[in-house]
Order: structure tokens, then C-alpha cells, then sequence
């Protein structure tokens, strides 16, 4: 709610690309934070992340 809210007050496409971008930031970080967490677990390392990349994950 307090989104949309903000972009009622200002509604320009400047300022709908820097919500995005704001956004886009806090969520990198997040899955960045989770990604070196799995890596330090052991539960990613190389191997797992050269298999994801050869996996057509649209298929599935």
C-alpha cells in the first residue's frame, strides 16, 4: 500500500525508475547475503553453480 501511495505523490517515469532502482538494489543485496550464506554452508560451491548453468530451467 505505501508503494502505490508514493507513486499517487509522484507519478512521473523518473521517479517510477528510481523506485526500481531502489528496488532492484535491496533485492541484489538480499540475494547476494543468501548466496554467500549457501556458499560458506557448503550447500553452493562451483560445481552446483556450473550445472545450473547448463540447465535450460525453462524446460522444467
Amino acid at each position: 500500500m505505501h508503494l502505490l501511495k508514493l507513486f499517487a505523490f509522484n507519478n512521473s517515469e523518473d521517479y517510477a525508475r528510481e523506485i526500481q532502482s531502489v528496488l532492484t538494489r535491496h533485492f541484489q543485496s538480499k540475494l547476494d547475503q543468501e548466496a554467500d550464506r549457501l556458499w560458506e554452508e557448503g550447500i553452493l560451491n562451483q560445481e552446483k553453480l556450473d550445472e545450473i548453468r547448463r540447465t535450460d530451467l525453462h524446460a522444467k
